[in-house]
């Protein structure tokens, strides 16, 4: 089936000539930040999203249709999603009263931006996640993003140095994105010292299942530290949209005051309870994105020019001599993948998310065909 996605294309930042009149009374931080700006394209195999490519099964589909005809769409919600949030206390064996549940967890790292970043910094690395730098671009007064060292690794000293310098909100995503690689335990509790009781650290866990790890445990006991969750990527329910946030009873409070009320529909509600009745399927859906992943690494390992990096998440991050060229001749063959060749570090970059075997092997055949006939080169 043919599906309609669109590419990203890096922000073009505002002028002063391109705001009218009436955008005096918007403040210059948002008119001054560059809009995301998109492509359309049409494809058969579509790898750009890092999504999951297993929906829900059909008995579950049934039953969920059943569910959205059963809510009461002209009731209210309620003001926060409580059964949702105990029944993810329960499989992330976490207190319920310390979790915080949105919308997405893009609306949780807005929430710490407005909670702990306005008038202060937001300290993040680079390349990475591009909301943590939108959104303290709109709220915060800093952004400072330290470069990744060799082989996308923490510059956990450079980060010790900033935190030293006021106070805000510290962002690092592992396994991060998009370079797929995970980060040491023992380097994200150095940047936790660090960042003392002057920062909210935020730890973004989206990719966590695929890698087999789980960092609640590191923010367990430590105050002001946050985990970010997803059910947008393992659960595959990136089209429902919701997150939640594992940290303690005071931050998770705080964190709740900042989301919009009702931000949790009675139907998001219901089907992520009816999703989490099954965490075995999930858990099997992550196995085979995993051996998926790792043949994909094996078989692009074998390409003349080109450079696959490790990767512990749903995607993999691969350089060729020339990026755009392979992603207009992938394009062609009706395969589509993401181009990261503009971010810092990663000229020549593609990104691929793991799709279904299927789909895999129609992205290996016509990347060969591609540099077959380019000869790596535009």
């Amino acid at each position: 089936m043919v599906r309609w996605r669109t590419s990203w294309k890096p922000p073009v930042h505002a002028v002063a000539a391109d705001r009218p009149e009436a955008g005096r009374a918007i403040r210059p931080a948002v008119t001054g930040l560059g809009a995301y700006r998109f492509t359309p394209h049409e494809a058969e195999v579509v790898l750009d999203q890092n999504e999951s490519p297993y929906g829900l099964p059909e008995t579950l589909r049934d039953e969920a249709a059943q569910l959205a005809a059963s809510v009461a769409l002209n009731r209210y919600p309620d003001l926060e999603p409580r059964r949702l949030r105990a029944r993810l206390a329960e499989v992330s064996g976490w207190p319920a009263d310390g979790i915080a549940v949105a919308g997405g967890s893009n609306v949780l790292i807005q929430a710490a931006v407005l909670a702990a970043g306005i008038g202060r910094t937001v300290l993040t690395v680079a390349p990475t996640f591009s909301v943590y730098g939108l959104q303290a671009r709109i709220a915060a007064r800093n952004l400072v993003e330290v470069p990744l060292g060799p082989d996308f690794s923490l510059p956990v000293e450079q980060l010790e140095e900033k935190l030293k310098e006021g106070s805000g909100v510290l962002f690092v995503a592992s396994p991060a994105a998009p370079t797929g690689n995970s980060h040491p335990q023992a380097e994200l509790e150095r940047l936790a010292d660090a960042a003392g009781d002057r920062w909210l650290f935020v730890v973004d866990e989206a990719y966590h299942e695929f890698a087999g790890t789980d960092l609640s445990g590191f923010a367990r006991g430590r105050p002001g530290t946050v985990v970010l969750r997803t059910l947008s990527k393992a659960a595959g329910l990136a089209g429902l949209r919701l997150g939640y946030a594992l940290t303690d009873p005071f931050t998770a409070e705080q964190l709740r005051k900042v989301v919009m009320p009702f931000s949790v529909s009675a139907l998001q509600e219901e089907l992520g309870l009816l999703l989490l009745r099954d965490p075995e399927r999930l858990k099997d859906n992550v196995r085979r994105t995993v051996q998926e992943r790792e043949r994909l690494q094996a078989a692009l390992g074998k390409l003349p020019d080109v450079t696959v990096f490790p990767s512990a998440a749903n995607f993999m991050l691969f350089r060729v001599p020339a990026a755009a060229s392979v992603h207009a001749g992938l394009l062609e063959r009706s395969v589509l993948v993401r181009r990261q060749d503009h971010l810092p570090q990663l000229e020549g970059c593609l990104r691929v998310s793991v799709g279904l075997p299927a789909e895999n092997s129609a992205f290996l055949e016509a990347l060969a065909e591609v540099m077959t006939e380019t000869g790596g080169n535009a």
